[in-house]
């Protein structure tokens, strides 16, 4: 009953996510390289007459790649999306969208003004009518068709340079696959050719700013297709578990009791069908995937390759993660040593920082734990667990950036893998958002974790341990000028007091009205780590 009434909402409600904007999927918004649409409140592009925004051209960031991608203008990806639109909305103060309808994440209200925080919370600690709103919400984005947006089938090229579109409808929650996809497919070079080595959402800096932003335009996609504002994600807490605690009908779904590798008939997800898994076949074809149904979803939890991954997680592989100072590091990919990122991600070892592509650690650990759909990069996010770990995942990188505090200038400018530079827009996300604009903490976007907000004291600690890092640095030169200022300070109260006697008093009346005598003895200036 509750999965009738939310599909009625559709009725009134615009969906709202990333990739190809329905109303820019045409001849004539792809010959003209343009995509500025109206905004319904004014009719006019952009909500210009609003001063919502305008359309502009787009700026690219011009800093050099990395030398992992050695060619140039064989890829739609490169310098997103100017290989099918050159000018898009700009959006003003707090509105985003590709239209400018909507608000930036963090902000409501008529005028966007209205800032708001909300909290995503643990799926262990939801109550029962929580959890099953929860699952109610996913079954309707898997069954409910985008209203905005639209996937493409064909190439820029297949497409005959925009001459004749090829894309096709998608449901909400396949939607956000194909973008996963799309991210991380091969680049096709043409016959049998491809090129393996490339990547805009992993093995990179933008890792975590591409998920994190992936994830909230999936959180305000289903605040949109139910009308529920206050939706957020749940996370799945999986430090030190001994299994896959979500693996059961009640949540994600159970095993099956014949076949091992598929779900349990009694879960609503058992019923679910997977796309774009099949990445070799649309190799060979030198063709996109079409969205098409390519079987149920696949999860064997526990029989992966226990010499790739023996184990899941613990909490001091995350301790020592979060330790690591350094966001990037190196070559800025999966061979980054002592690279925050590439620890988290899992291609470095989680107790040395030392890359280990041979190995799966932390983030990668739980994909290759789950040994079907979910270990499978281009298909990963059709398993619906995929949401709940990158929601823990970006927990943790929220509390690396509230412990470090580091400046924006600590994401790389230049010479990361091709679409991970710091100014770099993310593909294949529209409106357009670039890598460096989501490496802040996440209550400037928004929402909170539950598990963060406790104690004040935790607080304080994360919020000192980057200058107590750094005391330790210059401890010796600290003890030095201590010493030294101690030498100077008794120096020249030896000569205030020879001058005093010699002088043999100064007059009450004509003395600097600087402190009370009697707190004067009481008064020390001392330096406290």
């Amino acid at each position: 009953m509750l999965l009738f009434a939310l599909a009625f909402l559709l009725v009134i409600l615009q969906p709202s996510a990333g990739q190809f904007p329905r109303v820019c999927a045409n001849v004539q918004s792809l010959l003209s390289k343009e995509c500025c649409p109206p905004w319904d409140g004014d009719g006019s592009p952009c909500g210009e007459l609003s001063s919502r925004g305008s359309c502009q051209n787009i700026l690219l960031s011009q800093a050099p790649l990395g030398p992992q991608f050695p060619f140039s203008g064989v890829d739609d990806r490169e310098d997103w999306p100017s290989v099918f639109y050159n000018r898009t909305c700009r959006c003003e103060g707090n509105f985003m969208g590709f239209n400018c309808g909507e608000c930036k994440f963090g902000f409501s209200g008529p005028n966007c003004t209205e800032r708001q925080v909300k909290t995503r919370r643990n799926i262990f600690q939801l109550t029962t009518s929580e959890k099953n709103k929860f699952l109610a919400y996913l079954n309707l984005a898997k069954n409910i068709p985008s209203q905005d947006y639209v996937i493409a089938t064909g190439t820029y090229t297949q497409m005959n340079n925009g001459s004749n579109p090829m894309f096709r409808d998608i449901n909400v929650y396949d939607l956000f696959v194909w973008m996963h996809y799309y991210a991380s497919r091969d680049t096709l070079l043409g016959g049998s050719s491809v090129w393996r080595d490339i990547d805009f959402a992993h093995e990179a800096p933008g890792f975590l700013p591409w998920h994190r932003v992936f994830l909230l335009m999936w959180e305000r996609q289903i605040q949109r297709i139910t009308g529920d504002e206050n939706f957020t994600i749940p996370y799945w807490d999986w430090r030190d578990a001994e299994d896959c605690e979500v693996c059961n009908d009640e949540y994600m779904g159970g095993r099956h009791p014949t076949n091992p590798n598929l779900l349990s008939p009694a879960s609503i997800f058992s019923s679910w069908q997977v796309i774009c898994t099949q990445s070799e076949e649309y190799n060979s074809q030198q063709a996109l995937c079409s969205a098409t149904s390519e079987g149920p979803i696949r999860r064997n939890p526990g029989n992966n390759d226990k010499s790739r991954t023996p184990r899941l997680p613990s909490s001091a592989d995350v301790e020592f993660c979060l330790s690591l100072t350094q966001y990037e590091s190196g070559p800025m990919d999966k061979m980054a040593n002592y690279s925050f990122r590439n620890t988290l991600e899992g291609f470095a070892d989680p107790q040395t920082a030392i890359s280990n592509p041979a190995q799966s650690g932390l983030h990668n650990a739980l994909h290759i734990y789950m040994n079907g759909s979910m270990s499978q990069v281009q298909g990963s996010a059709n398993d619906p667990i995929f949401v709940l770990h990158h929601a823990f995942v970006d927990s943790i990188f929220e509390r690396w950036l509230r412990r470090h505090r580091p400046m924006l200038e600590v994401y790389p400018a230049a010479n990361a893998p091709i679409g991970h530079n710091r100014e770099n827009y993310m593909v294949p996300f529209i409106p357009l958002y670039r890598n460096g604009e989501f490496f802040k903490p996440s209550r400037e976007l928004g929402y909170d974790y539950e598990y963060l907000q406790e104690p004040a004291l935790q607080s304080f600690q994360d919020f000192l341990t980057p200058y107590l890092q750094e005391a330790r640095q210059i401890w010796a030169w600290l003890v030095g000028a201590a010493v030294f200022g101690g030498i100077v300070t008794a120096m020249l109260t030896g000569l205030i007091r020879a001058c005093r006697k010699k002088k043999g008093g100064t007059s009450s009346e004509i003395q600097p009205l600087l402190i009370e005598s009697e707190d004067y003895n009481n008064i020390s200036y001392q330096s406290n780590f």
